[in-house]
C-alpha cells in the first residue's frame, strides 16, 4: 500500500485529512522531531480505532513532512506511489 494510500485510509475511517490530524496532534504535544512513534501509534489507536500502519504512515508525516522519499516514486516496492510529495489536504480537494 501506497503512503497515499494508507492516508486515504485514515482519512475514510476518522473523518478528518491528514492535515487536520496533524493539528490534533500538534495541540497533544505529538510534533517535533522528538516525538515517539509509541505516543503517535497510542493516540491514534484510543482516539480513532487505527493500527500501527497507518499510525507509522502518519508519524511519517508528523516526522518528515509531506515529502517521501524517493525510492518509493514510481518504484515495483510496497510502499510505491506516484508522487515525492503526499496530498495531506483531503481526498475530495485532490485533482485527479
Amino acid at each position: 500500500m501506497s503512503f497515499q494510500a494508507y492516508l486515504d485510509t485514515i482519512e475514510r475511517k476518522t473523518g478528518k485529512t491528514p492535515r487536520e490530524l496533524l493539528a490534533l496532534a500538534a495541540e497533544q504535544g505529538l510534533s517535533g522531531l522528538s516525538v515517539k512513534a509509541a505516543a503517535v501509534v497510542e493516540w491514534l489507536k484510543a482516539d480513532y480505532d487505527l493500527g500501527r500502519g497507518h499510525a507509522m504512515a502518519l508519524f511519517h508525516v508528523i516526522k518528515n513532512g509531506s515529502k517521501i522519499p524517493a525510492k518509493h516514486v514510481g518504484s515495483a516496492g510496497v510502499h510505491r506511489d506516484d508522487s515525492d510529495t503526499l496530498w495531506l489536504d483531503g481526498i475530495a480537494s485532490r485533482s485527479a
